[in-house]
């Protein structure tokens, strides 16, 4: 195929991208990279891209996305593109192995495990060094959307929105294991357990605190060890930090899960504009195309480049690169085009950097995500983040105790007769119109 690609700044892609749809001046393929914004999800839906789903079994390459990724790529159940392929579950939690060692402790796999060794690392002077300067958990600002809210998915919660037992779609904040995961969590923040500071700690200061030794519990995406690695080897040469990486918590009798943090493992869509591809034999074409671009041998060329060009496998099976500036040149800007980040993994020799990999893709099957992604919701699409943004406000009161858990509910009940009442209404009615 002899093909042009066109770059756009992230920054002004958007931008662009409206632009694009207003005036008709779309490529073959257009890569859609939110999907959840509003103006994106319209347009696929009111028939300015061609509908996928009855064509991606034609393809080897593309018939093995799995349904699961094709329905949370849906909306309201048509496939509007290929998706875009990412892991569908990256978060676990990162224990700092050095500290079990120090303190003769055993990884924990369990919350309850989990909350003695938070209180050790807080109490027991783990890095020896003779001061109180240590805690548990490392937790910042976004603890409501992201650490808490991975936490809770351990104690039974849904991802986002969750269908309840009369099939109504809720909000997960709402639900009682959630709020069991806050009252757990605000337990470990008064003995101390969890960083005092986190409602205010941006994310770059909470990754120095982690290089600095400050605590030694995150919860974030596992292959965030490799680069807390680093912070702390360019603060100290000589760290003796080492990690644990879990990815198997689990809590009382709920079965193992764990939520996604990648919408499902959609990164978005290959999306085929009508106003460029005017017919089927067009559209097959394309498809046919991309089928060639999701095959191994071209992801082992947009990820490393051409084998004694642009790098090498070493004695370990590990890719090497030749010259950086050259493959930074030639090769990175392809990085971000490729079908999936998924479709292969390579040896690597730097540290944690193998392990992550293996456990984020081991965790597709235990992964939970939103019913909800698919589904239209006009009043979620206008006020979601309004309502997000209250239930976050409500939930930072009630760590820091300016709130109790009745006056969480509370906040949840005033959204609830406004808002988010509207939205659980409307997604409840939505999917019961595509699963009807």
């Amino acid at each position: 195929y002899d093909i042009d690609f066109t770059w756009v700044p992230a920054a002004s892609s958007g931008e662009k991208l409206t632009s694009a749809l207003a005036s008709n001046t779309l490529a073959d393929v257009v890569t859609l990279n939110s999907i959840t914004s509003s103006p994106i999800r319209k347009a696929l839906a009111n028939g300015q891209f061609w509908e996928v789903s009855d064509y991606l079994d034609d393809y080897p390459n593309l018939s093995k996305i799995d349904e699961q990724t094709r329905t949370d790529a849906s909306i309201d159940g048509h496939l509007y593109g290929v998706p875009m392929l990412k892991y569908k579950a990256r978060y676990g939690v990162l224990v700092r192995q050095d500290w079990l060692d120090n303190l003769g402790l055993e990884v924990p796999h369990t919350i309850e495990e989990l909350s003695e060794v938070a209180r050790a690392f807080t109490n027991e002077d783990p890095d020896g060094n003779g001061k109180n300067d240590t805690t548990g958990f490392i937790d910042r600002q976004e603890s409501f959307g992201v650490g808490l809210r991975s936490l809770s998915g351990y104690f039974g919660a849904g991802s986002v929105f969750e269908l309840n037992e009369n099939d109504e779609m809720v909000a997960s904040f709402t639900t009682d294991a959630f709020k069991e995961a806050m009252e757990w969590y605000r337990g470990l923040y008064n003995e101390g357990a969890v960083n005092q500071e986190f409602v205010t700690l941006q994310k770059q200061n909470q990754y120095d605190a982690i290089a600095q030794s400050k605590g030694g519990i995150v919860v974030t995406g596992l292959f965030e060890a490799k680069g807390f690695m680093s912070l702390s080897e360019s603060a100290d040469p000589n760290t003796t930090m080492a990690w644990a990486l879990v990815d198997d918590m689990t809590y009382d009798d709920v079965p193992r899960r764990i939520l996604t943090d990648t919408a499902g493992g959609v990164g978005g869509w290959y999306a085929m504009p009508k106003s460029e591809v005017k017919d089927e034999d067009e559209l097959r074409s394309i498809l046919d195309f991309l089928d060639k671009m999701s095959s191994e041998e071209v992801f082992g060329i947009m990820t490393n480049g051409v084998e004694g060009e642009h790098f090498e496998f070493d004695e370990n099976g590990a890719v090497t690169v030749l010259d950086q500036n050259v493959w930074d040149q030639q090769v990175q800007p392809f990085l971000s085009s490729r079908m999936s980040e998924v479709t292969l993994t390579y040896p690597s020799n730097v540290p944690y950097l193998n392990e992550a990999d293996d456990k984020m893709a081991a965790q597709e099957e235990y992964v939970v995500t939103n019913p909800a992604q698919s589904l239209t919701s006009e009043t979620f699409d206008a006020r979601w983040n309004e309502v997000n943004t209250a239930i976050g406000d409500a939930y930072t009161k009630y760590m820091v105790g300016q709130y109790e858990m009745e006056d969480y509910e509370a906040a949840i009940e005033k959204e609830r007769a406004g808002d988010l009442g509207k939205i659980e209404a409307e997604f409840t009615a939505a999917y019961a119109e595509v699963n009807g």
